[in-house]
């Protein structure tokens, strides 16, 4: 019955004391530029009835999510994101909704086998915004522009944000009149870059020639702002047309947050056609096989839970961009004990009061705990790599040994001597 009882289940793991410290740097870094940007945040409860995920226009399969039962027999899950809980929250709690309205949050999310550096992952960090009310090409370039200087702000240096139009693909499968099931064979070929099986598949249907070639030529749909002024010169589709229209459109505005050189284009960027309605995205840097964050527009979703709302978000990985940051050899400031303070019975109080002093200055003071010797204090703070000993042997004498913030503490220790004396 205990034989698992030293191991952690599969997909999840341990952070340590520098890893915590890294990630939740990362965490505060990529918040705080959500809230320069006038987001608040929202935390959503890590559990929900089953029903909140099985609309029709959701992202995640009901395969992929953790279930259990309440004790009133209702099918519960484990969060399997974080956007599908914003969306009934507004729906349901903002009933005097002035739009637009900005959200971010920061929490864990849990799926079954979410790939992640070659293993499956269960449970894994999200830090995302949503931005709700508004449908225009700037407010779409908006939440990529801030996703990308959330991106720089984390210490990312290399990386690549790519942006799709789903309604160009839908556009361009409604005048081709293909069943619903070949369009997802279609869609999935495209999503794989398998140009044979998408050509195989086409020239079975009796579809027009240019429709055709750029049906064929999906894969290759990327690039700069060129794929768009190539690819809407030969398309007749008007539901695609204008799908490009928005997506230049988008693209001009980016260029004006002075961000082209972290933006292209790939039209052949086609996943989850029921949830997406429009601008789509993700971001990939080297070294890492998955995207880093992804998004889009989703102008169906708050409508599942009664609330007709256009919406537009990302979701960006910690763990993925802890990872890209590990790689790229981005280094954190781990921060140390600055001081560890030593007392007898006699300097205690004293002892308790320095520390006190020190921490409210904003240094890390660790306390000695029990009856140690000096020597066992010097090894401890070795091992520890603590800056100092600070000795107070009682309220008149006290000791500073080896400190980098020697003149801080030097300070501090003056003026409370000097209170006692006066």
């Amino acid at each position: 019955m205990l034989k698992w009882k030293l191991h952690t289940p599969e997909g999840v793991q341990d952070l340590l004391q520098e890893e915590c410290i890294i990630k939740r740097e990362i965490e505060e870094k990529v918040t705080g530029v959500f809230q320069s940007y006038g987001y608040y945040e929202i935390q959503p409860p890590t559990f929900e009835f089953y029903d909140v995920f099985a609309g029709e226009s959701g992202l995640i399969e009901q395969e992929t999510m953790f279930k259990f039962f309440d004790n009133q027999g209702r099918i519960q899950v484990l969060r399997p994101d974080i956007t599908t809980p914003i969306a009934r929250i507004i729906a349901t709690k903002y009933k005097d909704i002035v739009p637009p309205v900005r959200l971010y949050y920061v929490g864990n999310a849990y799926r079954y086998d979410e790939p992640y550096q070659g293993a499956k992952q269960r449970e894994f960090t999200q830090a995302g915004m949503e931005l709700i009310g508004t449908n225009t090409p700037e407010a779409d370039a908006e939440v990529i522009a801030i996703t990308i200087k959330a991106l720089i702000a984390a210490g990312l240096q290399e990386f690549q944000i790519e942006i799709g139009q789903i309604e160009f693909f839908k556009g361009l499968m409604e005048q081709a009149k293909l069943p619903d099931e070949e369009i997802e064979k279609i869609r999935m070929l495209i999503d794989s870059k398998d140009s044979l099986a998408i050509e195989e598949l086409v020239n079975g249907y009796n579809i027009d020639t240019k429709l055709k070639d750029i049906i064929l030529s999906f894969p290759s749909l990327f690039g700069g702002v060129e794929v768009i002024d190539q690819v809407i010169k030969n398309t007749t589709n008007t539901k695609a047309v204008k799908a490009l229209s928005n997506l230049r459109q988008v693209y001009d505005i980016l260029l004006d947050y002075g961000l082209e050189k972290y933006v292209s284009i790939d039209l052949g960027m086609v996943q989850s056609i029921n949830y997406y309605t429009g601008t789509i995205f993700k971001g990939f840097t080297h070294g890492l096989g998955f995207p880093v964050c992804s998004g889009g527009r989703y102008d169906r979703l708050i409508s599942e839970f009664g609330k007709d709302l256009p919406a537009m978000g990302v979701a960006i990985g910690i763990n993925r961009l802890m990872s890209a940051l590990e790689r790229q050899k981005v280094e954190f400031k781990v921060w140390h004990v600055d001081s560890l303070i030593y007392y007898t019975d006699a300097g205690r109080k004293r002892a308790f009061q320095l520390a006190d002093e020190l921490r409210s200055q904003g240094l890390i003071i660790e306390s000695c705990l029990g009856n140690n010797s000096y020597n066992d204090v010097i090894e401890y703070a070795k091992r520890k790599k603590i800056d100092g000993i600070i000795t107070v042997h009682d309220d008149e004498n006290i000791e500073l040994h080896n400190l980098n913030t020697f003149e801080k503490i030097k300070t501090t220790v003056s003026k409370l001597l000097d209170n006692k004396n006066n």
